[in-house]
């Protein structure tokens, strides 16, 4: 289980990702490789919030 702080920090860098990922899509395709990559991370940091909370 997270405390506090740790999952605020967490979901705020989740939206941060999620939102440069939306913006990148809009710019280049959903498919180009910078919007892969942005994707690739954000599931990162959603793992790493789903293991932590568990």
């Amino acid at each position: 289980m997270l405390n506090l702080p740790d999952e605020k920090a967490l979901l705020i860098l989740i939206a941060i990702k999620r939102k440069i990922m939306y913006r990148k899509a809009k710019s280049y395709g959903f498919t180009h490789p910078r919007v892969v990559t942005c994707s690739q991370e954000l599931d990162e940091l959603l793992n790493k919030y789903q293991k932590l909370a568990s």
